[in-house]
């Protein structure tokens, strides 16, 4: 790694060698929980003295952090490593993440990978990185320039999956469920506060089961609990949970306004019958008993899910029965795949018995009631005064999110630099023009 190395040695006025910060493109693919790793690596290597970038870079190490929940994440992998090659072709590139965990060292011989670095010691990845750039860990100063998460911070509560649904390759690749305990997240949650952070957003493999393997009485609602009493964190989110996981304890943290009135609820399927070839543990009626839930508790609440269309064996009736629940659950959004088999998968012994094209109109199908739907929540907004985070200018236009996960955007005619990282008031005062596509909802600061 000499020519490295020697990319970092800049001369000084004198003539003298002085080393310059080496740039890391700390980049991730996937879900939130890995979003949290990520940054959690990226200030390691600041206070290492490297500036870290969260976009591709022309720089001196890249930090790759995978997905592979569907062929088309191995297939954004492999892409991004790469590009990693081709913008940077003297850089290490350290790859982790769960399709580093599947794939393996295979990545090293196929795409020209430094190092792999598997789930069970992602921590490490960091190290890695440093390693290659002739650098160690240290504490103290971080570097001026912080590049991720300042305006939302996002906190690992726990990692892996017990329940080991037939499509899902996750459990293989994190194992089994592990909570991180309260203080030590109370403890994170403070110092992303101290950092200026506004929004924390609370992720995991399974945050809504939360607790299960630990034997203090952890739960949800009580971490939830921990973090409104003794933080001072701006905005909370806690959204990706499953039916089972309601209770009204848990929804009783809602009454702090301080919690984000979004929940995501992945249905994978309408059909009792294919939920149970799944092995999801709800049917529909149980599903639907979660959203009223919710809905009496948290007025005005934003329910998002995740739809599988074409998992083996679903039937015309069966699609038929999914779509019915959709149009009837009134989703603010949905996520759509069509199934695809996954290695190391029960699912994947199954015949993968719907056409390819019955899988492309019934995805079709539901991202066309996802937009009808999501048009209609954000159209409710309409003459609301909301709480909104903003996070980034272009130009003249700032952007920025609701509590209920509704990107807004605002004129900035003022001569004062943009409000970023800052709550406002704002009220909705229209949807953008869209052809087809999710609308974002149109704002002006509220009378001051």
């Amino acid at each position: 790694m000499v020519a490295v190395k020697e990319r970092f040695v800049a001369a000084t006025s004198s003539g003298a060698p002085a080393r310059r910060a080496p740039v890391v493109a700390a980049l991730t693919l996937g879900c939130k929980l890995n979003q949290a790793e990520t940054q959690a690596a990226a200030r390691v290597l600041q206070e290492a003295g490297c500036v870290t970038v969260d976009r591709p870079a022309d720089a001196d190490a890249w930090l790759i952090n995978t997905c592979s929940v569907t062929h088309v994440a191995d297939r954004k992998a492999r892409r991004l490593i790469r590009l990693a090659k081709r913008m940077s072709p003297d850089a290490a590139v350290v790859v982790t993440g769960c399709y580093a965990q599947h794939a393996g060292e295979a990545l090293i011989a196929e795409l020209g990978v430094d190092v792999v670095v598997s789930n069970a010691d992602k921590a490490s990845a960091p190290d890695a990185v440093l390693r290659e750039l002739g650098r160690s860990r240290r504490g103290g100063a971080r570097t001026a320039e912080r590049s991720t998460g300042r305006t939302r911070a996002f906190i690992k509560i726990q990692e892996g999956c017990d329940d080991v649904c037939a499509f899902c390759i996750v459990p293989a690749v994190r194992g089994r469920e592990r909570a991180v305990p309260i203080d030590e997240v109370v403890a994170q949650v403070r110092d992303r506060v101290a950092e200026g952070v506004q929004e924390v957003v609370l992720t995991g493999t399974q945050p809504g089961a939360y607790g299960r393997d630990r034997d203090d009485g952890s739960s949800a609602a009580r971490l939830i609990q921990a973090l409104l009493s003794r933080t001072d964190a701006p905005r909370l989110r806690y959204s990706s949970i499953q039916p089972q996981d309601i209770t009204p304890q848990l929804l009783a943290c809602w009454d702090d306004a301080r919690l984000c009135r979004h929940f995501h609820l992945a249905l994978q399927s309408g059909s009792d019958r294919v939920l149970g070839r799944m092995r999801r543990r709800y049917d529909a009626a149980q599903f639907l008993g979660a959203l009223r839930q919710i809905r009496a508790a948290v007025p005005g609440a934003a329910i998002t899910t995740d739809v599988i269309v074409g998992f083996p064996g679903e039937s015309d009736e069966d699609f038929e029965q999914t779509y019915e629940l959709c149009r009837e659950a009134a989703f603010a959004d949905m996520h759509v795949f069509p199934y695809s088999p996954r290695p190391r998968t029960s699912a994947a012994l199954l015949e993968d018995d719907v056409a390819p094209q019955a899988k492309r109109e019934r995805a079709s199908r539901l991202r066309r009631l996802a937009t009808e739907q999501a048009r209609a929540f954000r159209g409710h907004l309409i003459g609301e005064t909301l709480p909104v985070l903003f996070e980034s200018a272009d130009g003249a236009r700032l952007h920025g999110l609701t509590d209920t996960y509704v990107p807004v955007e605002l004129e900035w005619s003022e001569s004062a630099p943009p409000p970023l990282n800052r709550l406002l008031a704002v009220q909705i005062v229209g949807l953008s023009e869209s052809d087809g596509e999710t609308p974002t909802a149109i704002g002006k600061l509220a009378a001051r």
